[in-house]
């Protein structure tokens, strides 16, 4: 009897997980990719019982749940993340190593163009924004060139990098938050002039209150996250998405709380009010979805481009290990160290980013210094300093020290023209801690599980409910995304796609 009932019970699961396969020629009619930034993986159950039944919990009651994604390169922070999710793949092939990094020595923002100029604002610092530092194509370049660039994407976010990054570089538009003037801009590269319905949604958003009473920041306010879903939704409309012959896609991404958490951290009243607003936000664009697509034609995934550790006084004041990271104090120590070692008199640390020391080879050439010899005492040094778990030079990662699984992360992160000379690892609890940091906020950057470990739900067209804790990776969104469309993956794809 009880083998009677295996045989009915594997027969039942076999028919559910066929049903969800797409057969050749169905398609959504929508895919609808949300980053939500600094979302560390246990917000979904520490908040699960406070969240709506509208919001994140119909995307876990009724969606799929990768309940062990992690981050599999470092460093681990918002521009890599975001580019990661949409492309499969990670720094070493996509490019983008950071916020800001070099490229051959010059200093870069992720998504900066002087090639271009702001379309809907005369703020060239913030409007000044493209795709074109990014080197792999995104589901949405994908999904573009498989419809003969019939299919529609979007990208729409408080920040430039979260719209412009996952969108591709083939997007049709990328709208972000000009946060001086309160208003969505986008740039040259992609249109000339704003179309008339985002000029109406621009009208709504000068209007804000809570924006005209807050200061430089309003990304701190977690009504910003109504902003970004109502602009969504407003795409939704204004660009007939999901209402045409061919697959579109929307991207995007929630940054308030990202900002909260960097000032506030990952406990108190500030953290919860964000995310009891932006559970409100996800249920609003799921109604919005269901009206204007249709329950059950639109594909969605929600994921995060990292998580964030605990403030180390907060991690102090409970008995448990964390502190600071004083990078800045660190790099002056080092260059102390490096001149009385080898007699510069010149500086040869050009940046210290996202626990990675960039050498300026320039200097260290007109200095008559050889280059191996500024790295073996900077590894040197930083063996010594406090709290530093690993150090490895890029080059020679191979032969290094540490951990196999944390020698493949560095690896993965490590592009040879932009990711710097060489790369540390923190002790647990502690991260970069400098003047722009809070100080009873947080950041984010290692490899440990509190930055490491993100959500990974999916909802929608051809899936089922259901979870898996098997571990998975961010760079396995998009080939399971394509996967499904039936398309090809990106062109620097390293992840597996996901069944559910």
């Amino acid at each position: 009897m009880k083998k009677i009932f295996s045989l009915l019970l594997l027969m039942a699961c076999t028919v559910v997980q066929l049903q969800a396969q797409p057969q050749f020629g169905e398609k959504p009619k929508l895919v609808v990719g949300v980053v939500v930034d600094q979302m560390r993986w246990d917000y979904l159950s520490r908040y699960y019982d406070k969240f709506g039944a509208d919001g994140f919990r119909r995307l876990l009651d009724q969606g799929y749940s990768f309940d062990n994604c992690l981050i599999n390169y470092l460093p681990t922070v918002t521009a890599i993340g975001h580019t990661s999710a949409y492309t499969g793949t990670t720094p070493a092939f996509h490019g983008i190593c950071g916020n800001n990094f070099t490229i051959d020595g010059r200093y870069v923002y992720c998504t900066d163009d002087d090639k271009v100029e702001p379309v809907g604002s005369d703020n060239r610092k913030e409007g000044q924004m493209s795709p074109r530092n990014l080197l792999a194509t995104t589901i949405g370049d994908q999904l573009r060139l498989h419809t003969d660039f019939k299919s529609k994407v979007i990208g729409v976010s408080y920040k430039d990098r979260a719209a412009i990054l996952p969108a591709g570089r083939s997007a049709n538009a990328a709208y972000w938050l000009d946060k001086k003037n309160r208003r969505f801009i986008t740039s040259t590269y992609y249109m000339n002039e704003l179309p008339v319905w985002v000029k109406k949604q621009n009208e709504t958003v000068e209007q804000n209150a809570v924006f005209k009473k807050m200061g430089k920041d309003i990304g701190l306010s977690p009504e910003t996250g109504h902003i970004i879903v109502d602009m969504a939704i407003a795409a939704l409309d204004g660009e007939q998405l999901g209402q045409g012959g061919e697959t579109d896609m929307l991207c995007v991404s929630f940054s308030q709380t990202d900002v909260i958490g960097h000032k506030w951290s990952t406990r108190g009243e500030h953290t919860d009010e964000a995310y009891m607003e932006l559970d409100k936000d996800i249920a609003k664009l799921l109604k919005a979805l269901d009206e204007k697509v249709g329950r059950g034609n639109y594909l969605l995934f929600l994921t995060a481009d990292h998580g964030a550790a605990h403030n180390w006084k907060f991690m102090e004041d409970h008995g448990l290990n964390g502190g600071k990271w004083q990078s800045g104090q660190i790099r002056k120590d080092l260059e102390k160290y490096i001149a009385a070692k080898l007699g510069n008199t010149k500086p040869v640390v050009q940046h210290v980013l996202d626990y990675r020391f960039f050498l300026d080879h320039q200097a260290i050439s007109e200095q008559g210094l050889d280059l191996q010899r500024v790295k073996d005492v900077t590894i040197e040094f930083l063996r010594k300093a406090p709290n530093v778990s690993f150090v490895a030079d890029y080059e020679k990662v191979g032969s290094a020290p540490i951990p196999d699984f944390l020698r493949e992360r560095i690896l993965r992160g490590y592009n040879y023209r932009r990711s710097g000379d060489i790369i540390v690892c923190v002790e647990p609890g502690y991260y970069e801690y400098g003047g722009w940091s809070s100080p009873v906020g947080t950041t984010h950057g290692e490899w440990n599980p509190y930055d490491a470990h993100i959500p990974l739900l999916f909802y929608g067209w051809k899936v089922p409910h259901g979870a898996s804790s098997r571990e998975v990776h961010i760079t396995d969104i998009a080939p399971t995304v394509c996967s499904l469309l039936h398309i090809q993956q990106p062109n620097a794809c390293i992840g597996e796609s996901l069944q559910f």
